[in-house]
């Protein structure tokens, strides 16, 4: 990310100084403190530049809805989560205060905006190992019979939630219902000193505005399709190396750091044009405070210590939640795909308070494509 001085941005603007305070507060020029003097700030270039485009008019209707999709400018109104002056806000509420004594189940009554629910328990609470296959497995068998979710009421559409929570659970965590969560999830992997840490990652992570994986749920769910459907869409996404799965390349990044130290590990990375995994965050220029929660709950081991400090200042950005959620898995020696079970088990719960925003809104999320192939004449 290119970053401004404020002489720059003023400039770039052509506003008065107050003019690019109020953009950064209000969240449409995001901003950090300068490494060199803390008294000063630095502005992000692509904001400040989207918002001197339109300021001056030269912008089409296409070209505002492009950026949008890129990380731009919120393209749906929601009542759930935000990030704010560098803080995760459920509902308003902290997530960091929050996790110091919340549960997931606590914290998806605060996101599905409910007051109780009953979790259906798990058809066996046997001694299967948590599985994002048997979570894909377990939502695809319910899709085709499960009823729509259009046209229900919200407690009707809240029960269903917790029956679809208790689905993804009995396949990522599975044990007794009447056991939390983390609880289950730690006794799965027979690390019962992991619980709090644990109870902490699932709260942090379970809701994160609107990104990639919880744009698939609002889009499957204002369809119509039922609340299983939606889920399924949001763990698809997951998956993918530049979402649920970029512990994989922290996890590579850290390896190599064991053998050839941190700091070479990523002086070849950056000069193979690519750019750790590990560091920055896109709504945190700060940082990103999921990691700094995380990082402060557990010992993190010595190589992690290492490529932290170095990536941190040949980076110029601080490492991320995917960073903080490889570093746990090896402080307490989690499997291998721990942080996207933890990360699929925490947002489900988001995903769900999601879907029943959406469906209350009573829209369909139908984009528009801007044709750039041949013409009928060329054809």
């Amino acid at each position: 990310m290119s970053w401004l001085t404020a002489e720059e941005a003023l400039a770039e603007l052509g506003t008065k100084p107050q003019t690019l305070y109020a953009n950064v507060s209000r969240g449409r020029i995001r901003a950090k403190a300068d490494p060199t003097d803390p008294r000063r700030s630095l502005y992000q270039e692509s904001d400040v530049k989207r918002l001197a485009e339109r300021h001056a008019g030269r912008r089409k209707s296409e070209t505002v809805a492009a950026e949008a999709i890129r990380w731009g400018d919120p393209v749906l109104t929601s009542s759930i989560s935000t990030i704010a002056a560098g803080r995760l806000l459920y509902r308003g509420q902290d997530t960091a205060a929050l996790s110091a004594l919340s549960t997931l189940e606590e914290t998806a009554l605060l996101l599905w905006n409910a007051e109780s629910f009953a979790c259906v328990p798990a058809s066996a609470p046997g001694s299967a190992s948590p599985s994002i296959q048997a979570a894909l497995l377990a939502l695809a068998g319910r899709v085709s019979a499960d009823l729509p979710s259009l046209g229900r009421a919200r407690a009707a559409l809240q029960m269903e939630a917790c029956s679809v929570l208790s689905t993804v659970a009995d396949a990522l965590a599975p044990g007794a219902a009447d056991h939390p969560l983390h609880r289950r999830l730690a006794a799965c992997w027979g690390r019962p000193e992991a619980a709090d840490c644990l109870r902490r990652a699932l709260v942090m992570l379970a809701d994160h505005e609107l990104n990639a994986s919880t744009f698939a749920v609002r889009v499957t769910i204002s369809t119509g399709a039922a609340l299983s459907a939606a889920v399924l869409s949001g763990l698809a996404a997951l998956t993918g190396p530049l979402h649920g799965s970029a512990w994989r390349s922290v996890d590579a990044l850290v390896e190599a750091a064991s053998c050839a130290g941190a700091e070479d590990a990523i002086r070849r990375l950056l000069l193979r044009g690519n750019r750790p995994a590990a560091f920055g965050h896109q709504l945190y220029p700060d940082g990103d405070i999921r990691a700094s929660v995380l990082l402060s709950s557990f010992n993190v081991p010595p190589v992690f210590r290492d490529v932290q400090r170095a990536g941190e200042e040949m980076m110029g950005e601080k490492v991320n939640v995917d960073f903080a959620l490889a570093a746990m898995t090896a402080a307490f020696d989690l499997p291998e795909e721990a942080p996207i079970i933890i990360f699929a088990l925490a947002r489900t719960a988001g995903w769900l308070a999601h879907a029943m925003e959406q469906i209350e809104s009573g829209h369909l999320i139908r984009p528009r494509a801007r044709y750039v192939g041949p013409s009928p004449a060329e054809a």
